[in-house]
């Protein structure tokens, strides 16, 4: 495979496609998945092979823990997927299946998918309050989106504990509207389940004239969050 299908970035719905046979989901430019192995040494060997198998450095992220592995393929160089994290999936995939376990993107016992999870902050003058978040949580600019050009610009954990935090421009002040929400990336064949988790747990749909690429709920106090996909989001 040549540097430059190594550097292509895939279309939405067919990096999605690619992937959803094997268990992974495409969410917010990445492929994420997990196996559930029930123990932590289990988990463990599972880490040790998917990353032997990954051998290509700036692709493959793994957060390890005591009864499962979640892993995370991106292309860093480009800040998105492409053909190489397909392949690197189904090798995973492949390796995995000889432990008789399961990449898996659905919901288990846990009771939720894979997902993301983004801050999104209101601001009349990003450039103003941007340095504020980036200084207190010891953030870094988004790969790809660094510079004042390319606002909203997006803040990342450098480790990747935290979630992204990116900003919204605002028009006019809104004093009686949270001005900090959330937005939780599910995969897209998870979306209408969460919504209709969350509006039976008591909240209110208050906005879907954009679905499936975002929908806004309320809690009962009229806080915001939005279940985003990547769905709805090309042309």
């Amino acid at each position: 495979m040549g540097e430059t299908s190594h550097h292509e970035k895939l279309g939405r719905l067919t990096a999605s496609n690619a992937v959803t046979d094997l268990g992974w989901r495409y969410i917010l430019g990445e492929f994420r998945t997990e196996v559930l192995t029930g123990s932590l040494p289990l988990a463990a060997d599972v880490a040790a092979r998917a990353a032997a198998v990954a051998d290509a450095p700036g692709h493959l992220r793994m957060d390890v823990r005591e009864d499962r592995v979640v892993l995370a393929l991106q292309t860093a160089a480009v800040a998105w997927v492409t053909p190489q994290d397909v392949e690197l999936a189904r090798r995973i995939s492949a390796v995995v299946g000889e432990f008789r376990l399961t990449t898996q993107a659905g919901v288990d016992g846990s009771g939720r998918s894979v997902q993301m999870l983004e801050i999104g902050i209101d601001a009349m003058d990003i450039a103003r309050i941007r340095p504020f978040w980036e200084a207190v949580l010891g953030y870094v600019d988004e790969p790809g989106r660094a510079g004042p050009e390319k606002a909203p610009n997006g803040l990342v954990d450098p480790v990747g504990q935290g979630p992204a935090v990116w900003f919204q421009q605002m028009d006019a002040p809104r004093p009686q509207r949270n001005r900090i929400h959330f937005d939780v990336s599910v995969p897209h064949d998870e979306a209408h389940q969460r919504i209709a988790a969350t509006v039976a747990a008591g909240g209110t749909l208050v906005y879907d004239a954009e679905a499936p690429a975002f929908w806004v709920l309320a809690d009962p106090e009229g806080n915001e969050a939005c279940i985003t996909t990547w769905q709805g989001r090309d042309g």
